[in-house]
């Protein structure tokens, strides 16, 4: 028989599963012959109360990540999705009580299978004289009915877990711990698996006050008496197959929704506590809390599954800090007698209207070693300068122009474009700030090229955005020359940028997206080389048309 799971073998699977949690968990033995995971230091439980709980694989971390000082002594696991042996049951029974426990209380969720099994194994570890007691667990809120079986008994069983361990770990007695967590199961309600009804995919939002109004609506037998003022713990569990994204999505949508509704979320767990394989879903759970029973919560445990949590209340607290400060700009030597404004927005509006008319020619090259939204990126970039530039006239001093410039691309124009003319701008931006000569210009196109390099990890040569600039920096090196022509170099240097743009349709990519693709289909020259020669084209245009 074969299986697509990860697996020695079906059959095996629950022990194998339970051995590597013990393998890695020092403060985990497993009871020999048996499907029982028990504490490591049972010998320091004389004179106190033994929790047990379990139930079928497939569940976990439930039931034995949550083993451990403050919370469970031990568990005993079934198949998977199926009730644990009841000679397991009760040989944990007896491993406990041998080792000098004063009493055992299994924790059982209300299925029948559990129920049938830990009940009679109880009757016969209380016929050997063992101390035994048992609840049964029934926190489903599904049902708007009552049903003979009662409700299901799901996540929330984790919560009980809890409180009988920190109870258990303060030296109280068998007795007074199975009357309080009887009283504590009443005030708990979960839903999240099926049994309500199905409805189309919808919102985050919606789902959870789907949930939480049938939940906490009096009209269903089962529902949670929660409402304005109450105080509750809130359980948001992935059941498996949820992504960490969309379980901090429902998380939000869930705290959002009950604090909406006036209910004060003093504390609140998000994670995987009792999952059902990869079952895609989620459940919620609420347990109306006072002060007593929150302490009981926050007690220290060293089960691993139990989250790191904070013991201050999510309701009440400030959860937005203040941006910082934009620290105020130096004065600019060359604000004054810098590049006149008008001609900055010529030059700004026609490189604008250059890519925003390249937009499909760069996305049809991007489609061979991309996403194909290279065309998409840079005329978001061009849309963003114009709404930029209706704003008002832009930065006298070509520093803070460039810098400007390097923040707008990096919040607007998304991807590694952005990123990449970011670096540009504000690497070129600093030479800038002394001198706006031709050899500043020519220096600020160097430094621009040096950023670009150190961070984008692309050489030259290596079919990128790069080759079009690199080749258009070295023809800019005459402008440091004494009586150099900004023309006729800016000429030279916009013709090599189009050259080498044009080289890269021959050149093996050896780094960006397209290094993923293979040689032989990348016959079009690279779409971001094509986008700054052309960028530097229309610069150079510009500029010849207002006779700069």
């Amino acid at each position: 028989m074969t299986s697509k799971k990860l697996v020695n073998s079906v059959a095996g699977c629950a022990d194998d599963a339970l051995a590597g949690l013990v393998a890695c968990n020092p403060n985990l033995h497993l009871l020999q012959g048996h499907r029982v995971a028990l504490r490591s230091d049972l010998d320091s439980l004389k004179g106190r109360v033994a929790l047990l709980s379990g139930g079928g694989s497939g569940h976990e971390p439930a039931h034995a990540g949550f083993i451990g000082k403050g919370m469970l002594t031990g568990v005993i696991a079934g198949a998977v999705f199926t009730s644990p042996a009841v000679g397991s049951i009760l040989a944990a029974i007896r491993a406990v009580a041998q080792a000098g426990t004063v009493g055992t209380l299994l924790i059982v969720k209300n299925y029948t299978g559990d129920r049938l099994n830990f009940g009679l194994a109880r009757e016969q570890a209380r016929a050997e004289g063992i101390p035994v007691e048992m609840v049964v667990i029934g926190d489903d809120s599904a049902f708007t009915v009552l049903k003979k079986a009662g409700r299901r008994g799901l996540c929330g069983t984790v919560l009980i877990h809890k409180v009988a361990g920190a109870l258990a770990e303060a030296g109280v007695g068998l007795e007074e711990i199975t009357n309080r967590v009887s009283v504590v199961a009443k005030a708990m309600g979960i839903h999240g698996e099926a049994g309500v009804h199905r409805i189309k995919m919808a919102t985050a939002d919606k789902i959870v006050a789907i949930m939480l109004d049938h939940m906490t609506n009096s009209s269903n037998v089962s529902h949670v008496p929660v409402q304005s003022g109450s105080s509750v713990v809130l359980m948001v569990n992935n059941l498996g197959g949820l992504s960490f994204l969309e379980l901090g999505i429902i998380a939000d949508a869930a705290v959002r929704s009950l604090e909406g509704r006036g209910v004060k979320i003093a504390r609140a767990l998000v994670g995987t506590f009792m999952s059902a394989l990869e079952m895609p879903g989620i459940s919620l759970t609420l347990l109306l809390v006072d002060e007593p029973l929150l302490k009981l919560i926050d007690a220290d445990t060293t089960a691993s599954a139990w989250p790191n949590m904070a013991k201050v209340s999510v309701t009440g607290r400030t959860r937005i800090r203040a941006a910082p400060t934009e620290p105020l700009e130096a004065p600019d030597s060359t604000a004054t007698g810098g590049t006149d404004s008008k001609q900055m927005v010529l030059v700004l509006e026609r490189v604008c209207t250059t890519l925003l008319g390249l937009e499909e020619h760069l996305n049809a090259l991007d489609r061979a070693a991309g996403d194909g939204d290279c065309g998409t990126t840079h005329s978001r970039a061009a849309r963003a300068i114009q709404g930029w530039l209706k704003e008002g006239p832009p930065p006298a001093s070509p520093a803070q122009l460039l810098s400007k410039l390097s923040l707008l691309l990096l919040e607007k124009m998304g991807g590694s474009s952005g990123a990449l003319y970011g670096l540009f701008l504000t690497a070129a931006a600093q030479p800038l700030k002394a001198k706006t000569d031709l050899p500043a210009w020519s220096a600020a196109m160097d430094a621009g090229l040096e950023a670009m390099q150190k961070y984008g990890k692309a050489a030259p040569g290596d079919r990128t955005m790069l080759d079009s600039l690199w080749a258009a920096g070295q023809e800019l090196q005459a402008w440091k020359s004494p009586g150099a022509n900004l023309f006729q170099i800016l000429t030279k240097a916009v013709k090599s940028a189009e050259a080498a743009a044009e080289a890269t349709r021959n050149m093996e990519a050896g780094a960006g997206r397209a290094s993923y693709i293979s040689s032989g289909r990348l016959d079009q020259p690279d779409p971001g080389a094509v986008a700054a020669a052309a960028i530097l084209r229309a610069i150079l245009e510009a500029l010849q048309g207002q006779g700069a």
